[in-house]
């Protein structure tokens, strides 16, 4: 059955929006993030402290589209008030590994022994440190930060051998405040 569906987001904490066509800029105290939401059946406006999501005669393919922008919306409003923290543990029980950073690349020295060091680029708009056995990812878009964590932890990916006795590697122990 098709009806007319309109989802209202309230931006609170001294959060603004601006539409540029349809790119959506949302700012706040931490910082801004930017993201395109395209879709020939869904309408969006800002409307003082509020984003207003429309579909006419919708369908239940585009109330489902429509449920993951207010997700997106709602993850990019928690970011720029509260930054996203992904926490990955480094372990080694073979050879100490040595992880730095370097301009925007993070490098793993000595990872199985291995004597040509791995390097990972850091996504723009992450935040990365390593604080001993810890490495801390952040950023105000979910996606970028989730994505950096993700390239780090693949970065020390094991192929061929035992997974049982070759556990060393970077390991992501916590996505967005989230215990895992």
């Amino acid at each position: 059955m098709k009806a007319d569906l309109h989802l209202e987001i309230e931006l609170t904490g001294g959060v603004t929006a601006t539409k540029n066509g349809f790119m959506l800029v949302i700012k706040g105290q931490k910082g801004e993030t930017k993201r395109e939401y395209t879709h020939p059946h869904i309408s969006f406006e800002v409307k003082g402290n509020k984003i207003i999501l429309a579909a006419v005669k919708a369908t239940k393919r585009e109330k489902k589209i429509m449920n993951s922008f207010e997700a997106h919306i709602k993850n990019m409003i928690k970011g720029v008030q509260e930054p996203h923290i992904y926490k990955l543990r480094i372990c080694s029980g073979h050879f100490p590994m040595n992880v730095s950073i370097s301009g925007q690349e993070l490098i793993i020295k000595n990872f199985l022994g291995e004597s040509v060091p791995r390097k990972v680029t850091i996504l723009p708009g992450a935040d990365v440190k390593v604080n001993g056995t810890e490495i801390i990812v952040s950023g105000s878009d979910k996606e970028v930060a989730g994505q950096t964590a993700a390239r780090i932890e693949n970065l020390c990916r094991i192929t061929n051998r035992d997974r049982r006795i070759f556990q060393d590697g970077c390991y992501i122990i916590e996505k967005a405040g989230k215990s895992i």
